[in-house]
């Protein structure tokens, strides 16, 4: 089972296509939502992310809503 965790705001139309595509694919994910959760937002800026979506699939990272990278590590 693959790690999944997805860093998103509440108004990015890229964050739901890739959390609808994720779930197509019949994975779970743990959502960040940096616009609710400054915490998050923290988090995402200490690792040098300013945008969203940012995908962590185990150890590796998508940024933004790239299918065919997706594909490629689930």
């Amino acid at each position: 089972m693959k790690n999944i965790k997805i860093y998103s705001s509440s108004s990015c139309v890229n964050c739901t296509a890739a959390k609808e595509y994720i779930k197509e694919k019949g994975y779970d994910y743990e959502e960040k939502n940096v616009s609710l959760d400054a915490e998050a937002k923290k988090e995402l800026l200490g690792m040098g992310y300013m945008g969203v979506p940012i995908i962590f699939v185990d150890d590796d990272v998508v940024v933004g809503f790239n299918r065919n990278k997706l594909d490629e590590l689930l």
